[in-house]
């Protein structure tokens, strides 16, 4: 199995193969009905098979006896305005009922090479701006999922090919913001 991304389920028309595959592709289709233009969302993962044990009743009303292998996303409370995601993230602590946890943020990307024109010793603000102009951009949304075990998992959809069909996944697509969250659960 190689790191490069790989089409998503929608598109080979096959099940997503891990349960922290289809966790991350659940909550980028669950982020897309809501549309762009979004606050980070903030995403605590659950065992399904966990939660059945400590609570069938709930887990039964949430539907997870269809799903019993799974995990399901719970929404957690909004990131609140203006706070920057790494200083957020270095202040979460997760119950031990949680395995893993996944992040949705908006982006702009550029395409590889676009680095070589990067303008040298310029400020944080200066790079930002750089890339906000950059003819090249491309708006994405990125759902990065881990677990506690170390497992990771992106699911990246480009606003100009916003169908399901179209999201990119694999682990290795976004490493920074996948090991800032697994850092969550040290």
């Amino acid at each position: 199995m190689s790191d490069s991304p790989d089409l998503t389920a929608a598109a080979s028309g096959l099940p997503a193969a891990t349960p922290l595959t289809r966790a991350a592709l659940e909550i980028d289709e669950h982020a897309a009905t809501l549309g762009w233009d979004l606050p980070a969302r903030l995403f605590a993962l659950v065992d399904n098979a966990q939660m059945r044990k400590a609570n069938p009743r709930l887990a039964s009303q949430l539907g997870l006896d269809d799903n019993p292998t799974g995990l399901t996303p719970v929404e957690q409370e909004e990131i609140p305005p203006g706070t920057e995601l790494d200083r957020f993230l270095g202040t979460i602590a997760w119950p031990d009922g949680v395995v893993g946890c996944a992040l949705v943020v908006e982006r702009l990307m550029l395409p590889p090479g676009a680095e070589a024109t990067r303008p040298k010793n310029a400020t944080e603000k200066e790079i930002n701006e750089w890339v906000a102009t950059h003819p090249q951009r491309q708006e994405v949304r990125i759902t990065a999922a881990v677990l506690r075990d170390g497992a990771k998992e992106v699911a990246l959809r480009l606003r100009e090919k916003d169908v399901a069909r179209e999201v990119l996944t694999g682990p290795e697509l976004v490493p920074n913001l996948t090991d800032a969250l697994l850092a969550t659960f040290s």
